[in-house]
């Protein structure tokens, strides 16, 4: 005789979880809450930024040798950097770039390269490269996205009669001042700021002191160029002199002993012959002028200076743009007469829309689920528990 065959059907996948979920509510309950809890702690920590933290599998050697024409920076300088380096785990692509006095090397690895240890290696091969004495020490550069400003301004000045009546003159002691009051006030104000990692000013003139030497009364002193170099460097000086312990105190010396106006250069004892003093003022004329300009800035046509922002590696762009917003509104407000400072980039903007973007194409596909379930159960009250 045959055993009865069960008449029940075998319980459907997943009853023990929807049998527990409903004898147990308080518990799932408050589990759910404790992930959502955790959710929106996370999310109110979470950075954000315009672009991923991405490694570009990318490295550049820079090699800088004043003076020297392209042709020269490629035969003595790119060349051997390429056969130096050209024999690199997971290199891909090498190709140089070679201009008056500078020199880049551009090094493409393989995606998923280790960029530290590639990094490393080049090093290596650098460190045993033989190069002219005179090519200052190559240097390696990583190119990264997150690396750029969050943030650009342009100092700009209004143009007025008297300026167009100076000339020439009257334009570069503007440009003067506002790369001064950019440096010496806005890059100081900037740089304390939460989140902000470093203010770079570029543009307008940069001062620097002029020594003109005048060949002729150099001749006549029986003196040369090299003198007149050694005797600035001697006697412009901020170098430390070790340390003095007393005790149980410690001292540090420094030997201090730099100029401080021009006038003091211009009486600066150059030479001593037959009880006869010649300073500097004798052979050079001493002024104030500005160094080579490597970059112009222009806003409508006008010259200007720009302050580039950079935040920290981890601080959240969008904080620390609004951080630098509120340090502006009392900046602004503290400008030199007929002085202007206008933000031209700010990644924050673009960010934040994007960010309003996602939330409303979220809501509204949340919306049109919930239509669709209504449409098919017809019923309020079960679409509602589901919603």
């Amino acid at each position: 005789m045959q055993p009865p065959i069960p008449s029940h059907a075998p319980p459907a996948p997943g009853g023990g979880l929807i049998a527990l979920s409903t004898r147990r509510r308080v518990t799932v309950a408050m589990v759910t809450f404790t992930f959502v809890l955790f959710g929106v702690i996370a999310l109110f920590d979470l950075k954000v930024g315009l672009l991923p933290d991405l490694s570009y599998p990318t490295l550049t050697v820079r090699t800088d040798y004043t003076g020297a024409a392209p042709t020269e920076m490629e035969t003595l300088v790119s060349q051997p950097v390429e056969e130096a380096v050209g024999v690199v785990k997971n290199l891909r692509k090498l190709n140089s770039i070679s201009r008056t006095g500078q020199s880049d090397v551009v090094l493409e690895f393989a995606w998923g390269t280790n960029m530290d240890q590639a990094s490393i290696d080049v090093r290596d091969k650098l460190q045993v490269l033989q190069l002219p004495l005179e090519v200052t020490p190559p240097v390696l550069l990583r190119f990264n996205p997150s690396t750029e400003p969050i943030m650009r301004l342009v100092l700009t000045t209004k143009a007025n009669a008297s300026q167009a009546a100076g000339g020439a003159s009257a334009e570069q002691a503007e440009l003067m001042r506002l790369r001064r009051y950019a440096e010496e006030q806005l890059k100081k104000r900037l740089e304390p700021v939460a989140g902000v990692a470093a203010v770079k000013v570029a543009g307008g003139l940069e001062d620097e002191v002029s020594v003109a030497i005048d060949q002729e009364s150099l001749a006549q002193h029986k003196m040369s160029v090299g003198q007149v170099i050694d005797r600035l460097k001697q006697e412009n000086v901020n170098i430390s002199g070790g340390r003095i312990e007393e005790g149980s105190q410690r001292y540090l010396v420094r030997t201090v002993n730099q100029f401080t106006d021009l006038e003091q250069m211009r009486e600066l004892l150059i030479a001593n012959q037959d009880g006869v003093p010649i300073r500097l003022r004798d052979v050079a004329n001493v002024s104030q002028g500005y160094k080579e300009r490597e970059a112009i800035i222009r806003l409508g046509g006008q010259e200007a200076v720009e302050l580039a922002i950079y935040k920290e590696g981890d601080a959240n762009t969008v904080n620390v743009a609004k951080a630098v917003k509120s340090a502006l509104e009392t900046l602004k407000k503290e400008l030199p007469y007929g002085t202007e400072l206008t933000t031209i980039q700010d990644q924050s903007i673009f960010i934040q829309s994007a960010l309003h973007e996602v939330r409303n194409e979220a809501l509204l596909g949340g919306l049109f689920a919930i239509l669709i379930i209504f449409f098919f159960l017809h019923d309020g009250w079960s679409t509602f528990v589901i919603g």
